[in-house]
């Protein structure tokens, strides 16, 4: 079975000894076999939350053998936190331009794209229907910070090269966030563009208000 992202000729780990020793190379067929188990970890993680999580699936998704599983995660949290990590990381890039509004504008427009995407709300729903999860709650609490610390860079950027006034990046990114993840759940409104620079610009003019 293919998965969604990784080209078809993918190399497939091997278990003798020559593959283990290739397994602490980085790059190369490893990187490739490392990202086709972690792809599939995310999409059964979606499908079946962290308890339905059984490693024999995650190798017959992805298309390697077991012991590739067990030897690069034996540790099935671990698993989980480097898969969403993943995904956070593939799933929401940031530009740096120049242009502060535009960048942040583009991000929240992708933003919402991948929040309505099929894997994002089987994850929400997820970890809303399994509170108790610690593992789960864990894993996608991270990667939401990871997602959203390139944020938090951008503004950092932004203060050292005078475009805004400093400012708690943290606090920004949750006011930037916030409001797409409204719109994306409730599905009441499309999210535009327009409400895109809308949602920027108040903040940027909230930062430029009450600057000291």
């Amino acid at each position: 079975m293919r998965i969604r992202g990784v080209p078809e000729n993918a190399g497939i780990a091997g278990t003798d000894d020559a593959g283990a020793r290739q397994a602490a190379r980085p790059g190369g067929r490893n990187a490739r076999v490392r990202s086709q188990i972690l792809a599939a970890t995310t999409e059964l993680v979606a499908r079946d939350g962290v308890a339905g999580l059984r490693y024999e699936e995650v190798a017959e998704l992805a298309g390697v053998n077991r012991n590739s599983v067990y030897r690069n995660w034996p540790d099935r949290a671990e698993l989980v936190s480097a898969a969403l990590s993943q995904y956070a990381d593939d799933a929401a890039p940031l530009r740096d331009s120049g242009d502060l509004r535009r960048d942040l504008v583009d991000f929240l427009l992708l933003f919402a794209e991948r929040l309505a995407s099929p894997v994002d709300r089987a994850l929400f729903q997820a970890t809303v229907s399994a509170p108790g999860n610690a593992e789960l709650d864990e894993a996608v609490r991270a990667a939401h910070d990871q997602r959203l610390a390139t944020v938090r860079r951008r503004f950092d950027d932004a203060v050292a090269t005078g475009e805004i006034p400093p400012v708690d990046g943290y606090l920004l990114t949750e006011l930037l966030s916030g409001p797409v993840f409204l719109y994306v759940n409730r599905r009441r409104r499309p999210f535009t563009r327009e409400v895109a620079e809308t949602i920027v610009d108040v903040v940027l003019a909230g930062i430029r208000a009450t600057a000291p």
